[in-house]
């Protein structure tokens, strides 16, 4: 009898009252409506910053008359396609997306290029001078290209590489951030006794960059290669100084020439600007997994 008393207390002890149930609907109703109203946020945030985008491709496709109506329609009600075809009929945007994607590929392999040797040199290598020539480099992060660009423009004078992809080169071919991120990859994403390990079996260092360093930093490259290649594919300031003739332009450089001291051709301008989207969008939805796994990945923490 004892025994049972004790047991129904135990069960009567262990079991929630009514109040306690009455209180745990709510926190968790509270949390259901905390929930929906972040989502909600988020969505109407997310729309606010794609209405842009939106009314850039929809103008597009307006006429004159519509695109100057109010207020203004999302969806043309006549949709036309005389913009595009004013655009690349009479004007050569089709070299300039070229000479724009010729420069931003080859400045993406620069870097890239660059930024994996001296990260994996800096993250790796116990040199008591590395540290200093590290801080350098992150130092001129806080230097305005503006600064340096003028005596830039001198030299690629001087090497007579103006109105060229190599001209444009000049200016994009280390990234201090592409360093500073494969070296925190390297440090916190490929073990010491791994290459110790290849270093024993008889590898050489160049063997064990290609072969081991480059396949694990997979993720962090392909994350610095879209920077890189959207750094370089909306550079204004260097190319309109470097390329001065029509045919040489960037796309960014040959955009603005739609805009004159009085007046903007909102029509052919927003086609151009709608048909240089494809490549950048083309760029990040292939690479889309390397770019989120490398920033996620990238140590910030020594």
């Amino acid at each position: 009898m004892t025994i049972e008393v004790a047991m129904n207390q135990k069960t009567a002890h262990i079991e929630p009252t009514a109040q306690e149930l009455a209180e745990g609907v709510r926190l968790r109703r509270k949390k259901r409506l905390t929930n929906l109203a972040i989502d909600i946020f988020l969505v109407v945030v997310s729309i606010l910053m794609l209405l842009p985008l939106v009314f850039l491709v929809a103008n597009a496709f307006k006429t004159p008359a519509e695109m100057l109506a109010w207020p203004p329609t999302v969806i043309p009600r006549d949709p036309t396609i005389a913009n595009f075809s004013a655009v690349l009929g009479e004007t050569p945007l089709i070299r300039w997306i070229g000479n724009s994607l010729a420069f931003a590929v080859l400045s993406t392999l620069a870097i890239v290029a660059t930024s994996a040797i001296a990260g994996y040199i800096f993250g790796k290598f116990r040199f008591g001078t590395l540290n200093v020539i590290f801080a350098l480099f992150l130092a001129t992060a806080i230097v305005p290209f503006e600064v340096y660009m003028i005596p830039l423009y001198f030299q690629a004078r001087s090497l007579g590489i103006l109105n060229s992809v190599w001209g444009l080169l000049l200016g994009y071919l280390v990234m201090s951030f592409g360093i500073f991120l494969i070296r925190q990859n390297v440090i916190h994403s490929i073990p010491d006794e791994l290459l110790e390990a290849a270093r024993i079996d008889g590898a050489g260092e160049f063997w064990i960059f290609l072969h081991i360093v480059l396949p694990l930093l997979r993720g962090a490259l392909g994350a610095l290669a879209v920077l890189a290649f959207f750094q370089a594919w909306t550079a204004f300031a260097w190319p309109m100084i470097v390329a001065t003739t029509r045919t040489s332009y960037t796309i960014e450089v040959g955009l603005a020439l739609f805009q004159t001291g009085f007046t903007v051709d909102l029509g052919r301008l927003s086609a151009a600007s709608a048909t240089v989207l494809i490549p950048s969008i083309l760029l990040f939805v292939i690479l889309r997994r390397n770019f989120v796994q490398g920033v996620a990945s990238t140590g910030l923490k020594e």
